[in-house]
């Protein structure tokens, strides 16, 4: 019996010894539906690079269009307390928190030859880490130069916006439309196409990926482009407590995994896409393309750019935007 006993203690410990590692899901909490550029770009990527680095110990799960939480807004809060492992959003959307970050935003704050989400990380220890509580920054980019999305309107000057309501996604881009003299209309994208529809709004200022990522080709009939209007910055999240309980392996594979090289992967995707936009946008009798000449963009640039100073003389910011130029 006691021989027995002992077979059957050591067949148990055998088993336990070379059973595998169970793995653990994480769970990645987005807004959009699958076929947004974010998924392949910065979702999956993320959970591919984890799951390779980690032998399966550590993947990623996505739950697109809200699943997690319909409110594009709470994208933050959901991560912050545990509702999902990770998530991604856009800081205009809580612009009060964000200030600092937001500052890539401005129109001219990206230098010719300088990345955004390269910036942002240049001044993130110093500047913005603090505006992140409770959360791993995984990604920080920036979306493609915005453009002049319009239903029925067509814009090729400043005066051709004044009393026209414009949707913005956050603060930043409110100051612009304000300056232009168009009334800001802040809302999250996903409400956008109805809004252009029922005509609650007369055009948004985003990136050109919108018409294919959020089905806006649908609905928007006049595209202008080449006014310096800024730029959109986006955040991907991990829950810091639930980073921190991981084993220091599976740390080293999410700081591996993430940072800049995710961050910049994720933008050029949205680049790309943007192209991409541009093209199909192009090729559709229906829509009213309009490239802005050297002399027009001046005009805008005249506002826009002004605005941008004005803000950074009013956030007190100067010293962030100069630590995002750093190189």
């Amino acid at each position: 019996m006691k021989l027995t006993n002992k077979i059957m203690t050591a067949a148990a410990v055998a088993i336990g010894l070379s059973a595998p590692v169970m793995a653990e899901e994480l769970k990645f909490a987005s807004f959009v539906p699958p076929f947004h550029t974010v998924t392949a770009s910065m979702i999956d990527k993320l959970g591919a690079d984890l799951s390779a680095a980690t032998g399966g110990e550590l993947t990623v799960r996505n739950y697109p269009g809200g699943e997690l939480g319909k409110g594009p807004v709470e994208q933050y809060v959901r991560a912050l307390q545990g509702v999902a492992d990770m998530s991604w959003g856009l800081q205009g959307y809580t612009s009060s928190q964000f200030m600092k970050s937001m500052t890539v935003e401005l129109p001219g704050a990206i230098p010719a030859g300088m990345a955004g989400h390269d910036m942002i990380w240049n001044a993130f220890d110093a500047h913005l880490a603090s505006e992140f509580p409770g959360t791993k920054a995984l990604a920080l980019w920036v979306s493609e130069p915005n453009v002049m999305l319009m239903k029925e309107k067509v814009i090729r000057t400043p005066a051709d916006l004044i009393g026209l309501k414009i949707r913005v996604a956050g603060a930043v881009a409110a100051d612009v439309v304000s300056g232009l003299g168009a009334t800001p209309v802040q809302m999250p994208i996903t409400q956008v196409y109805n809004a252009l529809q029922t005509g609650l709004i007369d055009g948004v200022f985003t990136g050109a990926s919108t018409l294919l990522d959020f089905k806006l080709d649908e609905v928007a009939d006049s595209i202008t482009i080449g006014a310096p209007l800024g730029v959109i910055s986006f955040y991907a999240v991990m829950n810091k407590a639930k980073y921190d309980g991981l084993s220091d392996a599976q740390k080293a594979a999410v700081d591996a995994a993430s940072g800049r090289g995710l961050s910049k992967n994720a933008e050029d995707a949205w680049q790309a896409r943007a192209d991409d936009a541009i093209v199909a946008a192009r090729a559709d009798a229906n829509n009213t393309m309009v490239d802005l000449s050297d002399d027009e963009i001046a005009a805008f640039a005249a506002i826009t750019l002004a605005v941008s100073e004005k803000v950074l003389a009013a956030t007190g910011t100067d010293n962030v935007l100069a630590a995002m130029r750093s190189k």
